[in-house]
């Protein structure tokens, strides 16, 4: 893609943490633009060890030898002034982490920028990648922003926009805006090299908010549209992913056993039915048809505990007495071998 024409390569400071951060700031280094310094928050245990670990940002900084700094918040006077000795034009944020106090917003001579994904005024807030697949937008993108003190609410400089399909996830979705973004700020940045550059005011009574997820909200109800639901299994892709209990009784001893069977994957089935939401209505070796309160919904990928994803026909080979046309697929009376046993 051919970028604006670039009048003066511009002195930065960049703020990111994961690998849709580290991608922006890739395309910065490959630019004639100068790198002064990366921001991300202090290094945190992650994985089952909880080995302490670098995020994406500072990884891809520390192989092209740029400083890295790493301050717990900017509230500390020190790491104010830490920054301003970077005399830097602009400061550029991307998912971040952490807010910025007044007095960062307007140290750099250009202020700070912010790459959000979403069309801003949309989906404002930590989660607009998902929020906007729960909701079933049709499209989405990518809004290069004059940050204030507020949550998102500060001009817009540049949009890019891209097509929600049917069958995107928060991952592939994730992936789409990240190729978008960094060719978007470099366009930015070509414009703010001049003296006016486009600012347009955010009309905030168009602002929704895309709220944190929840694990909570993984659990799947079935008095909901067969659609809604679809939409929820793919904005949870890869966090928290949808799920349902599964209880399992012993015929034996009237004991339960409770499951939690993830879905991967699933489509809708535009086609009512008598039976109550959660029924089983249909099964064969492509997927397992529950009835919801608009349609039905056709489970194809399921994780059950401790395991990995299967498609539903490896699921019925172990599973076949949980998933029986007519069960509720919350719960069952026991496995066949203890009601054979009995």
């Amino acid at each position: 893609m051919s970028h604006a024409p670039l009048a003066t390569p511009l002195n930065i400071i960049f703020a990111g943490t994961p690998d849709f951060a580290a991608q922006h700031l890739a395309a910065l280094i490959k630019s004639p633009h100068n790198v002064l310094a990366v921001y991300c928050p202090p290094d945190k245990p992650a994985g089952r060890g909880k080995k302490i670990q670098a995020c994406a940002t500072k990884e891809l900084a520390i192989q092209h030898g740029l400083t890295v700094e790493q301050p717990i918040n900017f509230k500390e006077q020190c790491d104010q002034q830490k920054l301003a000795l970077y005399q830097a034009d602009i400061m550029i944020v991307v998912a971040y982490g952490l807010l910025l106090p007044e007095v960062i917003l307007t140290t750099p001579r250009l202020g700070c920028i912010n790459v959000h994904g979403s069309l801003l005024p949309k989906w404002r807030g930590a989660a607009p990648i998902q929020r906007s697949l729960e909701a079933g937008d049709n499209q989405t993108g990518v809004t290069i922003m004059q940050m204030d003190k507020g949550l998102d609410t500060g001009d817009m400089i540049l949009t890019a926009h891209c097509d929600i399909t049917e069958q995107d996830t928060s991952t592939s979705l994730y992936e789409k805006l990240a190729q978008l973004g960094p060719n978007a700020l470099l366009d930015t940045l070509a414009l703010m090299t001049k003296k006016n550059y486009p600012r347009e005011p955010q009309n905030s009574t168009l602002a929704t908010y895309a709220h944190k997820l929840d694990k909570s909200e993984a659990e799947l109800n079935w008095q909901l549209s067969a659609s809604s639901l679809h939409r929820k299994i793919r904005a949870y892709i890869p966090w928290p992913v949808s799920q349902f209990t599964f209880t399992e009784i012993n015929a034996n001893s009237g004991k339960t056993k409770e499951h939690r069977i993830r879905v991967l994957q699933a489509k809708v089935i535009h086609k009512s039915s008598t039976q109550a939401e959660g029924i089983i209505v249909k099964v064969d070796k492509n997927a397992i048809v529950v009835v919801t309160s608009h349609g039905c919904l056709a489970l194809e990928i399921l994780q059950l505990p401790g395991k990995k994803a299967l498609p539903v026909s490896d699921i019925l080979n172990s599973r076949a007495e949980w998933f029986k046309v007519g069960n509720n697929i919350n719960g069952t009376t026991s496995s066949l071998k203890e009601k054979n046993d009995g």
